[in-house]
């Protein structure tokens, strides 16, 4: 089956010439749209976010969108997207033997796991000699491991989860293609690049050898409000000028929904506001916190009367923000 092009400028509704905070913004409106927690249908609003989080993974990364863009129309003409096969994608080569391989259920499509995973992993069915032959035993090696990337949203990261993956081995030396399932379980404070590891489940063994083994590495699905940085969770709080001086009750997202902060009078833009308790949880038990990053932002446009108060307010105030210590 032919690897199906993703165009990620679509999926994000953006023109191919738009900005990185064009891009990001686009990300932002849908991911929040499409999250499995709000989408109205959970199967295709899971569907599409992890669509909208692929785009992202690629366009929202200078490196990834630029060797994107250079596929260019003729992307299945002999380019990097010249290869078969749907899934995630793997090949390794052992004495003139070919093998791919591909995975369902992982969270990516075949389309970025061919050209932007970077997990070009494999597993060797090498021909030797047959049993009984004197050279047999040269031919003796464990199989190869086999890695993928498996996409984690960070209520997952946070509760844990259970994900169905697919491997599709196809036949080696005559033999039927085989697919094979299985149940994955996502345990609670996995992190980001952590790998987890399906025993005997990778590229089969040769000469009696074991074989090798699967691995799902970690990689967290882009959050529209939230950021990840080791255990603790980061947002962004817009505050109003008058907030910040004289203080408020401003409502901030978290992996429960959501929590009411208080906002001290006086806070300065850049202030870091912690709610303990609501980041991922550690390997001891509990769990990070949950950063609020302040961002003042003041009105583009104002009528007539609330420039006079403006005007009022900087007669009246000896704050100067330039005045030196």
């Amino acid at each position: 089956m032919a690897v199906k092009f993703q165009d990620y400028y679509v999926t994000l509704g953006v023109e191919r010439t738009a900005s990185a905070d064009d891009i990001k913004q686009a990300f932002r409106k849908l991911a929040r749209l499409y999250h499995p927690d709000v989408a109205k249908n959970k199967v295709s609003g899971e569907a599409k976010f992890k669509e909208i989080n692929e785009a992202y993974e690629v366009l929202g990364d200078p490196d990834k969108r630029k060797r994107y863009d250079e596929l260019g129309a003729n992307w299945q003409d002999g380019g990097p997207g010249s290869a078969a096969g749907g899934g995630m994608r793997g090949r390794s080569r052992s004495n003139q033997d070919e093998t791919d391989f591909e995975f369902g259920g992982t969270g990516f499509s075949d389309f970025f796991e061919s050209f932007f995973s970077g997990r070009q992993g494999g597993f060797a069915s090498a021909r030797g000699a047959p049993a009984g032959h004197p050279e047999a035993e040269e031919f003796v090696h464990p199989g190869r491991d086999i890695e993928a990337d498996l996409l984690v949203t960070l209520e997952e990261a946070l509760q844990g989860s259970q994900r169905k993956v697919t491997l599709r081995r196809p036949g080696v030396d005559g033999a039927a293609e085989r697919t094979n399932t299985y149940q994955v379980r996502i345990p609670p404070a996995m992190r980001e690049g952590q790998r987890i590891r399906l025993a005997g489940q990778g590229g089969p063994g040769h000469g009696g050898a074991p074989a090798g083994d699967l691995y799902l590495r970690v990689r967290f699905a882009r959050h529209p409000d939230l950021r990840v940085q080791g255990d603790d969770i980061y947002c962004d709080l817009d505050l109003a000028p008058w907030e910040a001086v004289l203080g408020a009750k401003a409502k901030i997202p978290t992996l429960a929904g959501g929590t009411t902060l208080r906002v001290p009078p006086g806070t300065t833009a850049g202030t870091q506001l912690r709610v303990r308790g609501q980041g991922l949880p550690r390997e001891d038990g509990t769990r990070g916190d949950l950063y609020a990053v302040v961002q003042l932002q003041v009105p583009a446009t104002v009528t007539a009367e609330e420039r006079t108060l403006w005007e009022k307010l900087a007669a009246l105030s000896p704050f100067n923000p330039r005045k030196l210590p």
